[in-house]
């Protein structure tokens, strides 16, 4: 990113917060900030202003939220409001060479659909918007901030990348278990945002500066991009009525510093962080020579949740989600009988496979909707990467648009036609791709004939700008049963391509012995070999006993599996029951844990032959919520699992109350409502997903609810407990106006709070009786107050 001829020379400094020094500067609660580019812009000036005196390299434009959604209403239109902002910013910067202006971009406050109801196109269209008016009005660079979900994240890239020439950084927000809101680790941010070749990345908001510096190590360890990092001045509180941030000047300054020296290029502020702060920053860093950076080396692909690394340790690919020689796929892909599909998915992934591949290629169907379709729903249950597995150019170009994360793409050949169709996409979409050795002349008889493929697609691949640690070849597995030499071929090419090429390989087992009996005794013989010769990822079936042991008994032995713990759990005798096959019922914790909404309704009615509803409720359906959030306390069960749970027991429970009294539907009335001012109802319509298939009465009043609709409703729907939302630090004075109007009220009612500004503590401060630290929180706090 040329952007600054001494970028990695040197410390670059960002500016700190705009939203609370307007705050502060008489910003009335619940009004958007970038409204006073239009009506306050000497305010906005001089924010700049005193970041420019203390030495920041960048101003950010005050355009955090000026998107549609959020400037819906304000009177004022998305080119207008970017305009002036980045106007302000211009003006302000004038005479001071080398100071760039950055274009804000924020999160919409929506989740994106299947979990919410913006959908993908829409937000990129949204981004695309803002970031046109940006560069119009002179914007040096797109900077993308307190992004919590990558589906967004790579929404807003797209958006800026399809409608402008940009540069992009991507910034996100982490919580204290190093999570995005999600479920995202660090990893698969990287490998997400690298893929959609963002110039920087790095983190911003949610925590303090000395909470960011293991998450700068890990990030720099797994991308050699620059490193931006903007935390807040500690977590925010009030104070005399007032919210204030309390870690200072040189507390945040002496962090910054090492923040710096673990691999950041850039540093700045966020929430709470003053001119002062920044003063203090570029005093002690100033000195600090940036890190180089290292080449990485490793193959990432990932989900929303997670990310896999293809090197080291076998990597396991599920290969059932493909029609070949499997008559019931095939039918299931003709009707789209999805609960089918998404149980060979969840199973695949309980086996233990790390990826799975995902094929629709009957010729009778629209394989590119199809494919759509299944990658979305897929992504919607499994925290799994997935692999998207097609040799039509269009199939891949809407999986990989629609994917999220950063997809293993299975494949491109040697072929012209091939590499020409398929490294554009990789380069705009990122992913790592399967590279098979064939060509228009077919698949090489011998293993260098092969090699000489393999070398041939590295370098073209290169060519494209697209990495070598992002190709992984498939060197190609044959029959022995019509060729004798086949194996011998594909282990000698397979040892040849890793030891040349230095690229990581992978390979369709099974393949091996078709049309052989006893095929998985040959295709276990030949995964060992394969192993031993430097496989790196192997397609099979991860419910095969024989290869999954075979896996084992190979990491057990090259000291992959430390202590032996893997291979020493599997060894004992099993004593549970295996898993119903994708065709079979299973129990209703079973169909709700995997998300399964159809499998849930047909449980549900199962066990209502035998039981009342509210036995099968309080026996069968509770404690599956239960379970699943557990995982989600925990960390094994993410916000997308999660939500899929949520409505797999939807389904469920409409079958039961069918068959429920009045008196017995509703366990209790609640009253949610994102506070005035405040856009982003996220955690608010977890929480009400959650609540209602526990069973509770839930009156949604939406978000940016006045205090008096609020006081109005609890009134009118008798509700005893009420659930208050903020994100923003400057809403949080109306969720304090709520609490003191219901009191007024002298309604009957308890007052639960929660939002990523909100700490329990700041929550007592204002008078609410509960603090939800997230969604699952929230139906314990109702679970303990209506039984």
């Amino acid at each position: 990113m040329a952007l600054w001829s001494d970028w990695g020379k040197r410390m670059v400094f960002f500016d700190g917060a705009m939203g609370t020094a307007l705050q502060q500067a008489g910003l009335p609660a619940g009004t958007l900030p970038e409204i006073w580019n239009m009506e306050r812009p000497e305010v906005v000036r001089a924010v700049h202003e005193g970041y420019l005196a203390v030495g920041c390299d960048v101003l950010t434009a005050n355009t955090f939220g000026a998107n549609r959604l959020k400037l819906t209403g304000s009177g004022y239109s998305v080119e207008k409001v970017v305009a002036r902002g980045v106007a302000i910013a211009r003006s302000a910067a004038a005479g001071h060479p080398g100071v760039r202006v950055a274009l804000d971009m924020g999160s919409t406050g929506k989740l994106l659909k299947p979990l919410g109801d913006l959908g993908f196109e829409e937000a990129v269209e949204i981004f695309g918007e803002a970031a046109a008016a940006g560069e119009k009005a002179g914007a040096d660079f797109a900077l993308i901030e307190t992004m919590g979900d990558t589906y967004e994240i790579k929404a807003a890239v797209l958006g800026i990348r399809e409608h402008t020439e940009l540069p992009v950084i991507a910034t996100m927000i982490f919580d204290e278990q190093e999570r995005l809101l999600t479920g995202g680790d660090v990893r698969a941010m990287a490998a997400l945002l690298e893929g959609l070749g963002v110039d920087a990345l790095g983190f911003n908001c949610g925590l303090g500066p000395e909470q960011m510096v293991p998450l700068v190590r890990q990030l720099r360890a797994c991308t050699d991009l620059p490193i931006l990092v903007q935390p807040n001045a500690g977590l925010p509180c009030i104070e005399c009525g007032r919210t204030v941030f309390r870690v200072g000047p040189e507390e945040f300054a002496s962090a910054m510093r090492r923040l710096a020296e673990a691999g950041a290029w850039a540093v700045g502020g966020c929430c709470g962080t003053t001119p002062e702060h920044l003063r203090e920053t570029v005093r002690l860093c100033r000195d600090v020579t940036p890190r180089p950076i290292e080449p990485v080396s490793c193959t990432l692909v990932s989900s929303y949740a997670r990310a896999v690394s293809i090197g080291g340790d076998p990597v396991l690919i599920g290969e059932r989600i493909n029609p070949t020689g499997k008559k019931r796929l095939k039918e299931a892909l003709r009707t789209m009988d999805l609960d089918y599909i998404l149980r060979l998915g969840a199973e695949q992934m309980e086996a233990g496979a790390h990826i799975l591949d995902v094929n629709a290629g009957l010729p009778e169907l629209d394989e590119a909707a199809v494919m759509a379709r299944l990658v979305t729903e897929l992504q919607g249950i499994l925290p799994l990467p997935l692999q998207i597995d097609s040799a039509d150019g269009e199939t891949l170009a809407r999986a990989m648009r629609v994917y999220n994360g950063k997809a293993l793409v299975n494949s491109v050949s040697g072929k012209k036609a091939s590499m020409e169709t398929v490294f554009p996409l990789l380069k705009k979409y990122g992913g790592a791709v399967v590279a098979l050795t064939l060509d228009e002349k077919g698949i090489p008889e011998t293993a260098e004939g092969r090699l000489a493929v393999a070398h041939r697609i590295v370098d073209t691949a290169e060519a494209y700008g697209i990495r070598r640690r992002d190709i992984v070849v498939d060197v190609l597995t044959m029959t022995v049963g019509t060729d004798p030499d086949a194996a011998k071929v594909t282990l000698d090419a397979l040892e040849l391509v890793r030891r040349e090429l230095g690229v990581r390989t992978s390979l369709g087992v099974s393949n091996v012995s078709f049309g052989l009996p006893q095929r998985e005794k040959l295709n276990a013989a030949f995964y060992t070999m394969a192993l031993t010769r430097g496989l790196d990822a192997a397609i099979l079936n991860p419910s095969s006993a024989p290869m999954l042991e075979v896996w084992r008994n190979y990491r057990a032995l090259t000291g992959l599996d430390g202590n032996c713990e893997d291979y020493i759990a599997h060894a004992a005798p099993q004593t549970s029951a295996a898993a119903p096959a994708a065709g079979e019922g299973m129990t209703l914790e079973a169909a709700v844990r995997r998300g399964l909404r159809e499998a849930a309704a047909e449980a549900a009615r199962a066990l209502l032959e035998t039981k009342g509803p509210m036995e099968v409720v309080e026996e069968a359906l509770v404690p599956a919520l239960d379970a699943v959030g557990r995982g989600y306390e925990t960390g094994t069960v993410f916000l997308p699992q999660l939500l899929m749970a949520a409505e797999a027991a939807k389904a469920a429970f409409e079958v039961i109350r069918g068959r429920l009294d009045a008196a017995e539907s509703r366990r209790g009335r609640i009253v949610l409502a994102t506070v005035q001012g405040d856009i982003h109802d996220i955690g608010k319509n977890i929480v009400r997903a959650l609540l209602e298939n526990y069973g509770y009465a839930v009156t949604d009043l939406g978000r940016d609810v006045p205090v008096e609709a609020v006081v109005e409703a609890v009134r009118k729907e008798g509700a005893p407990l009420v659930g208050l939302s903020a994100l923003m630090t400057t809403t949080v004075p109306s969720m304090e106006k709520t609490i003191s109007a219901l009191r007024e009220a002298a309604l009957d009612c308890r007052v639960m709070v929660g939002g990523a500004v909100l700490t329990e503590e700041y929550a007592s401060r204002i008078g609410a009786d509960f603090y939800g630290r997230d969604a699952m929180a929230a139906v314990r706090i109702a679970r303990a107050f209506f039984d």
